[in-house]
């Protein structure tokens, strides 16, 4: 129930009010007048508020991760409603900035959350799931635009209901917080890891830098992913279409999870990274061929999803005792490298075109798979001496580090 409700907090945040900007982006353009330059710098604040909710997030979420639920489905909640109810850009505008820091509150407090109340063994399993929540949520946006389109309004309206809901079943799936978590202890009952240190920036450097382009180049879709089908032609049922197939790829990571768990994380980032890179050539390359197009939504889709595991994955990998801080710092990393893409996107796609930013997104993404391949930052933080404080309890409690071929 508690992962289960969890998936639905991502799904709510990211796909129903985050990530859903780009889906009803040109019926909120038609109707309120927003240009492409404008709508590239909305998403790039957006993506700004959502990293200051990301670290609010890390500096509660070891403290209150229940608040930072409750507050993360307030946020997005009124966000999505917000922007239902907006009658002009800059109102709209804010809404959609505002909305986007739940995102950012909510996946701190959920990988604390699951450290909490998931036993070790099943943890890194139970992220990746969790994680992967964007991808039903991105499917349920798109449903909801083939049935309401061109009425925005009433889809957002929905979306706000369902972020409130879903938050209120997570706040009570996870009652009582304290249980019985790794090493048969609660989590109260374990010394608070401290704040990352100079060597743990430095054992993150390499992962931080690779974020911060992977963001960049993914931009380009979550903002101008469906646009770019309807400048191409395509009806609304097929450029909605495209994007619920976005979703269904995102939502595969929950099936792919038991594969990618097994794999040290700079190897799943190499293969998500090239499964980004190809989708984003492909749709800002051929967005005229329908087949393609789909195909190339969902192994974006998948990729994305996926690679954001990794990241959580790797900062496991490097310091275990500070997932939930190295979760929220390398979020960051990626959505402001999404602000600085979307803008760069804004700025270049009527004089570029839509192949050559698509094209541009797509090398950068290819980049950061090659560099992820050469990067060993497993053990990094052991080597840098960046190691995890010694538990006040006898050694053989201490949790261990997650299993890995």
């Amino acid at each position: 129930m508690f992962v289960g409700s969890g998936l639905g907090l991502i799904a709510a945040t990211y796909g129903l009010v985050r990530l859903a900007y780009g889906l009803f982006l040109p019926d909120v353009q038609r109707d309120l007048g927003l240009g492409a330059d404008a709508a590239g710098w909305v998403s790039s604040g957006a993506s700004a508020l959502y990293c200051v909710g990301a670290v609010l997030g890390y500096r509660c979420a070891g403290r209150v991760p229940r608040v930072l639920v409750a507050v993360a489905a307030a946020v997005a909640g009124a966000g999505a409603l917000g922007m239902a109810a907006a009658g002009a850009p800059a109102a709209f505008a804010i809404a959609s900035v505002v909305g986007s820091a739940g995102a950012g509150l909510a996946s701190p407090a959920l990988v604390s959350l699951v450290t909490t109340l998931v036993p070790q063994p099943a943890q890194r399993r139970a992220q990746a799931v969790v994680n992967a929540g964007t991808g039903p949520g991105l499917v349920a946006a798109g449903v909801l635009a083939l049935a309401l389109l061109p009425d925005w309004r009433t889809a957002w309206t929905w979306s706000g209901i369902a972020t409130l809901v879903v938050g209120a079943v997570l706040l009570a799936s996870s009652w009582p917080p304290r249980r019985t978590g790794a090493g048969g202890r609660t989590r109260s009952e374990r010394s608070p890891a401290a704040g990352p240190d100079p060597a743990w920036w430095r054992a993150h450097r390499a992962v931080l830098v690779l974020a911060l382009l992977f963001g960049a180049g993914s931009a380009v879709v979550w903002t101008y992913g469906r646009s770019v089908l309807v400048d191409a032609g395509a009806p609304v049922a097929v450029s909605v279409s495209a994007w619920i197939a976005l979703g269904v790829g995102g939502a595969a990571v929950v099936v792919t999870a038991r594969w990618t768990s097994r794999l040290r994380a700079r190897t799943q980032w190499a293969l998500t990274g090239v499964a980004v890179a190809l989708g984003v050539l492909a749709l800002g390359t051929v967005p005229q061929w329908t087949p393609v197009a789909l195909v190339a939504c969902a192994v974006f889709g998948w990729g994305y999803t996926a690679a954001t595991g990794a990241l959580i994955a790797w900062t496991t990998e490097i310091d275990p005792e500070r997932s939930s801080a190295g979760t929220a710092v390398l979020f960051v990393a990626l959505v402001l490298g999404q602000a600085g893409g979307a803008a760069a996107a804004g700025a270049v796609v009527e004089p570029l075109g839509s192949p050559g930013t698509f094209g541009a997104g797509a090398l950068v993404t290819a980049v950061c798979a090659v560099l992820g391949a050469r990067v060993r930052a497993a053990g990094a933080a052991r080597s840098s001496g960046c190691t995890p404080p010694t538990p006040p309890v006898r050694p053989a409690a201490r949790p261990r580090r997650p299993a890995g071929p």
